[in-house]
């Protein structure tokens, strides 16, 4: 059965005319009639009264016209939703990172890239460093964005995957100020240091413990807490909990006023790399334009 067998019975009922209803949908008349004869075979059973002019429909044929009615109607509908939604496909970027990089590097695009999001929506999902990996060789996502450090290697199929390096940052372990604008927990001070730790599953989690297991000069620290979240992280250090390696990005503004203070010397830094990753293959125009507008203004 054909969406324009449906087209042309409704026609024909509303004309009552065969040669009418041909003009109008731009056939012969031979060919309208087999249209109708068509329809007729598929339904099983006759839906124009023979020979009738005007055109009468049989019973079946009135009972039908309804449910035509309703089955092109709801056809027609499916397809515009259909549309819209591959529409608003087409234009949306998606990208998967981790909650930290959400928060410092995704903002900053966010507001370089206005214009573009206007009409393009931006969706970012935040996960694990193993699940955006995954979500992204499984083509489920078009950008990841991740950390790079030999601690923490990524490894995607250079056949299939690009990337291109968009900024450096450090973790650096930070602590509330006392009085007298020095770090309140200090590795420089006799005894252990209350730390505040992200779980090996994180990128900085792993980042922090590659560290100072490979550290001689590694302080003496005591894990009162472990967080996943490096805003709660950096709550609980302006509240004097402890020490916590946090991206300098996200604190440096917090160590110029004096609210926070670096605990440890320069040894005690940790630098990465983030990278914005992509599949080789051409995607849609939005994420492609996406991609030129992140990438021209890396470093």
């Amino acid at each position: 059965m054909q969406m324009k067998w449906l087209e042309d019975f409704l026609l024909l009922a509303q004309e009552r005319s065969f040669t009418r209803a041909a003009e109008l949908r731009h056939v012969t008349h031979p060919a309208f009639g087999r249209r109708i004869r068509a329809l007729e075979a598929w339904t099983g059973t006759a839906l124009v009264v023979s020979g009738s002019s005007p055109v009468r429909l049989t019973p079946a044929g009135e009972a039908f016209l309804e449910t035509c009615g309703l089955m092109t109607r709801t056809l027609a509908q499916s397809h515009e939703e259909l549309q819209a939604i591959a529409g608003l496909q087409a234009r949306a970027i998606t990208l998967v990172t981790g909650r930290t990089l959400a928060r410092t590097i995704v903002a900053d695009w966010l507001v370089r890239l206005g214009p573009l999001l206007q009409s393009n929506p931006l969706t970012v999902e935040t996960r694990s460093l193993h699940e955006t990996v995954t979500m992204l060789e499984q083509d489920e996502i078009q950008f990841s964005l991740l950390y790079h450090h030999p601690a923490i290697a990524v490894r995607l199929d250079a056949r299939q995957f690009t990337h291109v390096h968009v900024a450096s940052d450090r973790l650096v372990p930070v602590s509330r100020t006392d009085a007298a604008g020095q770090a309140l927990h200090s590795f420089a001070a006799p005894g252990s240091v209350p730390y505040l730790s992200f779980p090996h599953r994180m990128a900085l989690g792993r980042l922090v413990e590659d560290h100072l297991s490979q550290n001689p000069q590694a302080p003496r620290l005591h894990r009162i807490l472990e967080c996943d979240s490096a805003d709660a992280q950096y709550e609980y250090v302006h509240k004097g909990m402890g020490v916590a390696w946090l991206p300098w990005s996200m604190v440096h503004a917090d160590c110029k006023a004096g609210r926070l203070a670096l605990a440890g010397d320069r040894a005690m830094e940790i630098r990465f790399d983030v990278r914005l990753y992509r599949p080789k293959r051409r995607l849609t125009p939005a994420a492609e334009e996406f991609w030129v507008r992140v990438t021209r203004s890396t470093p």
